[in-house]
């Protein structure tokens, strides 16, 4: 199991959590996700390695921008 963390800044309701959460869960392997929408960090976990280029793609594709950590 891997865990990846990183910021998602632009999220500020329960609908932004919903959307991130939602994209995120189309990439292969990803197992469980977790959303902090106080400090705007999401966690992920995976069967393996996802790469950082899927993560950003999702995010952005919820409305946001991904930043490493």
């Amino acid at each position: 199991m891997m865990t990846t963390t990183f910021e998602v800044p632009g999220m500020t309701c329960g609908h932004c959590t919903g959307a991130v959460t939602d994209e995120l869960n189309k990439i292969t392997g990803v197992t469980k996700i977790e959303v902090d929408l106080d400090t705007k960090i999401v966690s992920i976990e995976s069967e393996s390695h996802v790469e950082w280029e899927l993560i950003a793609a999702a995010i952005d594709e919820a409305g946001f921008e991904a930043i490493g950590r």
